[in-house]
C-alpha cells in the first residue's frame, strides 16, 4: 500500500475511532476492517517469497498433561499472484511420524487440503466442511494453520486500543456462513500488522477460544539484493476456555526466501519429503 494512501487511511481510522456511537458509517468501518485484515494476512501468513521452519507443538490438558508434536513446515508464495502452497511434515512422536499435510491456498475460493497417513499409505482430501475441525487433536483448526479466506467474513473496524504497551486496531469478523463461532475479535498491531490476540465467541455469545501471540522475533533475510527484517510470531497459544485444553506452538529455525519452488508441492512429495528442505 503506497505511503500517501496509507497515511490518509490511518487518518480516516482516527476519525472512525473518535466518532460517537451511532455515527460511525457501517460501510466505512467495514472497508477499514477489510483493509486491515488484508495487511494482517500478509504479515502473518505471507511474508517473504517463501518460508521454512521447525515447529514444536505442545497439546496441554487442563490438569497439565502434555503431548508433543514436532513438525517441519514449508510455504511457497506464487510470485504471479496471491496463491500459496504449504507442506507440514510430522516428525515426532512415532505414531504420527511420516504424516504430511498439504495446502493449496487461493485468495478467491476455498483452499484445497490433503493429508497423507503413512500407516495405511493413504492420501485423503480434506473436505471444505472439515476445514474448521481440529488439526491433529490440537486447539487449532486446519484453517487456522494456513489462514481463513478474508472474503468468508464480514470485517468491521471497531476502535483503536492498547494491548499491553502496543497500539492495536480492533477488528470484528463475522462469518458469512454458519461455523462453530459467530464472532471473532482481533487485536492487530498497528506497526507490524501481526495479530496479537483473537477471541472467538459461540452462538450463545460466550467466549470459547483465545489466541495469543506470545513472542515476536525479527527474522532477517535477503530480498531484492538487500537484507530485510520480517517480524514473526515465533510462539503462539490457542486455548479452549470450555475444556481448559490449550495448544502452545513454538517456531524455530525460521528462514525466509530460501528458494523453494512450487513443483515440490505435489502428491509425490506428500509421501516422500524433499530431503534438501526437510532434514
Amino acid at each position: 500500500m503506497k505511503a500517501h494512501y496509507w497515511s490518509a487511511f490511518v487518518l480516516s481510522l482516527g476519525l472512525l475511532a473518535t466518532t460517537a456511537p451511532g455515527e460511525t458509517q457501517p460501510l466505512e468501518a467495514q472497508k477499514a476492517g477489510v483493509e486491515i485484515m488484508e495487511k494482517e494476512q500478509q504479515a502473518f501468513y505471507s511474508q517473504g517469497k517463501d518460508m521454512k521452519a521447525e515447529i514444536r507443538m505442545e497439546l496441554i490438558t487442563a490438569d497439565g498433561k502434555k503431548r508433543i508434536r514436532v513438525l517441519s513446515m514449508l510455504r511457497w508464495n506464487d510470485p504471479k499472484g496471491k496463491d500459496q502452497k504449504y507442506f507440514i511434515y510430522f516428525r515426532e512422536p512415532a505414531d504420527v511420524r511420516g504424516m504430511t499435510f498439504m495446502v493449496w491456498k487461493y485468495p478467491a475460493k476455498e483452499s484445497d487440503r490433503w493429508i497423507y497417513v503413512p500407516a495405511i499409505d493413504l492420501v485423503r482430501r480434506i473436505a471444505a466442511r472439515d476445514a474448521r475441525s481440529s488439526f491433529v487433536g490440537s486447539d487449532f483448526t486446519y484453517e487456522d494453520i494456513s489462514g481463513r479466506n478474508i472474503a468468508a467474513d464480514t470485517h468491521t473496524f471497531l476502535r483503536e486500543e492498547k494491548l499491553g504497551d502496543r497500539d492495536c486496531y480492533v477488528i470484528e469478523s463475522v462469518p458469512k456462513e454458519p461455523i462453530e463461532y459467530v464472532r471473532r475479535i482481533s487485536w492487530i498491531n498497528k506497526i507490524t500488522f501481526l495479530p496479537l490476540k483473537e477471541e472467538y465467541y459461540d452462538v450463545q455469545k460466550e467466549l470459547t477460544r483465545v489466541f495469543t501471540a506470545d513472542k515476536i522475533e525479527d527474522i532477517a533475510a535477503a530480498e531484492g539484493g538487500e537484507r530485510k527484517s520480517f517480524p514473526t510470531v515465533s510462539r503462539r497459544t490457542m486455548k479452549n476456555l470450555k475444556t481448559g485444553h490449550r495448544t502452545e506452538v513454538t517456531f524455530t529455525s525460521v528462514s525466509y526466501n530460501v528458494g523453494l519452488q512450487d513443483n515440490i508441492f505435489t502428491e509425490r512429495y506428500l509421501r516422500n519429503p524433499p530431503e534438501r528442505w526437510i532434514k
